[in-house]
C-alpha cells in the first residue's frame, strides 16, 4: 500500500502528520524525510507522527524516523509518535526508539505533551 500523508495544524508550529500505508525502504522513507524537511523549512518543528494508519514499518523506516528526530531537534523542535499499531510499537520498543521519542495513544495526548513542555519551559525563564 502506498504511503499517504495528511497534515493537520494544531497550533502555530505544532503539526500532526497522519500517515496511512506502509513505510518501507526506498521511496516511502525518502518521502517521510522530505515531508519533515518541508515542515522545518516553514518553521513547523514540533511534529507528531500519527501512525494509526501505518500497517508496516521496516528497519529502513526506523532509520528514517531517527533521522527525522535528529533534524527536528537540530531545528529546535521535537517529534512525538501517536497511535502506533501494536506491531509497530513493539518494533520501536525493541529498537529502544521509545527511549528517544515519546509515544502516546493519540495525537491529542501527544500534543498535550508538547504543551506541557512549553508551559514548564516558560516558567523556568
Amino acid at each position: 500500500m502506498i504511503l499517504h500523508f495528511t497534515k493537520r495544524i494544531l497550533q502555530p508550529g505544532l503539526i500532526v502528520l497522519e500517515m496511512k500505508g506502509s513505510i518501507h525502504c526506498g521511496p516511502e522513507c525518502a518521502r517521510l524525510e522530505s515531508e519533515v524537511d518541508a515542515m522545518i523549512a516553514v518553521r513547523k518543528t514540533r511534529v507528531i507522527f500519527d501512525m494509526a494508519g501505518v500497517t508496516h514499518a521496516d528497519s529502513a523506516a526506523i532509520g528514517a524516523i531517527v533521522r527525522c528526530v535528529s533534524k527536528l531537534k537540530n531545528a529546535g523542535g521535537g517529534l512525538r509518535i501517536a497511535a502506533a499499531q501494536p506491531m509497530i510499537a513493539y518494533s520501536l520498543k525493541l529498537t529502544k526508539l521509545d527511549r528517544l521519542i515519546e509515544m502516546f495513544p493519540s495525537a491529542d495526548q501527544a500534543a498535550q505533551g508538547f504543551m506541557s513542555r512549553d508551559a514548564s519551559a516558560s516558567q523556568q525563564v
